[in-house]
Formats: C-alpha cells, structure tokens, sequence
C-alpha cells in the first residue's frame, strides 16, 4: 500500500524541514524536542498515543486487543449498518488524545489542530484504499459555537489532509442549519435526536464521493446523521475521517 502522506510532499513542508534547523519543534505533551519537524511531538509521546489499531471495519469502533481478523464488524453494525460506508479513527480516544482534543475545541490550543491532523493525514494516507474523495467535508459548527470559538477545530484538521493529501476541501458545501446542546452532555439515544434535521446542504452530490473530517466519533450519531444528509443530495459513496474514535457508550 502506498504510503501517500509521504509521497505528497508540497515545498511548504520542504521549507518547514529547513526552518526547523534552525527552530526546532517542541513536543506538545511533555515540551521536549520533537523528533519530527512536520510533528511537534517527542518519538515517546508519539509512540504511546493510543494507538485504534484494532477496530470494527465499519465505524472503526474500537474492538478488544489481539482481535486480527478482517474485516470484523461490531455488534451495532451487525444490527443496524450506518449510513456511512466506512470509518478511519487514527487513535483511540483516551489520554493524552482526549485532553488535546478537548483543548483544542474549547481552549483555543489550534497547535493541537495541526498536531492531530499530521497524524490523522499519515494514518489515512496508509490505510485509504480506492479512489480518493472527489471532496471533504469539515463537520460544521452552529454560528454561535463558531463566534465563541472563533474557529471550527474540523476546519483546522481539514487545512493539513488538504496539505498532505490529494483532496479537496469543501466549506461550501454542509452548513449547521440549527442549534443542537453538546453532544457530550447526552446519551446514546439523546445524541441522535439532538442532531436529527441539524444539517442541510447547498447543492446536490449527484454521484461523489464525499469524506466527512472530525475530531472525535463517539456514538456516530453525529457523522451518522451527516451521511443521511449528503445520501440524499445524491452522494454515492461516504467516508468518515476523524482523529479518534470512543469506546461504546450507552
């Protein structure tokens, strides 16, 4: 398998390699010396970030260690298969990932954005199969969210897969149509009626291949009800590219 991340390698990172002679990166974790100039971790921290290596090939929800056989589906796609074809979640949702994206989404660390989204484009550049996207789609945010925060952290993983990798990005495209309360205060069943109706499109998809960016995949609500919207403005095929990927919740 090619590994495309590495294969698509544009001068701005060449110039980043040059100035990091002179500035070397810092790890974000533990504030040594990061042993990558396109990575701002150490070779330590970057090594035991949990990683999702075992994982249900549908929702990349993360399955029992030592499980090797392929493709396995977890119980819920078994039972109800999502309305997205596949998922790719680099890591698992646990420390430090989990502090970095909280950080990142609500205490304005955007290097976090650049940090995860290097590890995010390395990941699917070795795991993507097929046809790349004929575009992604960075989860959008509701304009109150995005006034408080004053970025959308989606957005910001999305500018490095663009960097890194032969896609396209698409704001354009999906907007949050309505205020929905955080996911992250809800159940199972709460998330997916929180976001039911939350998105609507701006043109039709007759045919594409659309990738969907975000952060974290906790039940797959969310994504879930993102692909219904993109299915029906005619996308053929949807992916589901995120950081990282929660353990099953109730």
């Amino acid at each position: 398998m090619v590994d495309v991340a590495r294969a698509h390698f544009p001068l701005w990172q060449q110039g980043r390699r040059i100035a990091a002679r002179w500035w070397p990166s810092v790890c974000v974790l533990c504030s040594g010396r990061g042993a990558n100039p396109l990575l701002d971790l150490c070779a330590e921290c970057h090594a035991d970030l949990p990683k999702n290596d075992s994982a249900c090939a549908r929702c990349a929800e993360p399955l029992a260690r030592g499980i090797s056989v392929a493709p396995l589906l977890c119980g819920l796609c078994l039972q109800r298969v999502p309305r997205f074809d596949a998922a790719l979640c680099a890591l698992r949702y646990a420390y430090p990932v989990d502090r970095m994206i909280r950080q990142l989404k609500y205490g304005n660390a955007v290097i976090h954005g650049r940090v995860l989204g290097e590890i995010m484009a390395a990941y699917v550049g070795r795991m993507h199969c097929g046809p790349w996207p004929d575009c992604v789609v960075p989860m959008p945010l509701a304009q109150k969210r995005f006034e408080q925060r004053g970025y959308n952290q989606a957005i910001e993983l999305a500018a490095v897969i663009e960097r890194r990798l032969p896609v396209r990005v698409r704001t354009d495209l999906v907007v949050r149509s309505r205020e929905t309360l955080e996911q992250a205060e809800l159940d199972r069943k709460q998330r997916s009626r929180n976001v039911r109706g939350a998105f609507s499109l701006s043109g039709e998809l007759r045919g594409r291949h659309v990738a969907i960016i975000d952060d974290v995949v906790t039940t797959g609500s969310t994504v879930n009800e993102l692909a219904r919207v993109l299915r029906r403005a005619g996308a053929r095929r949807v992916d589901v590219w995120a950081v990282a990927r929660a353990g099953r919740m109730k």
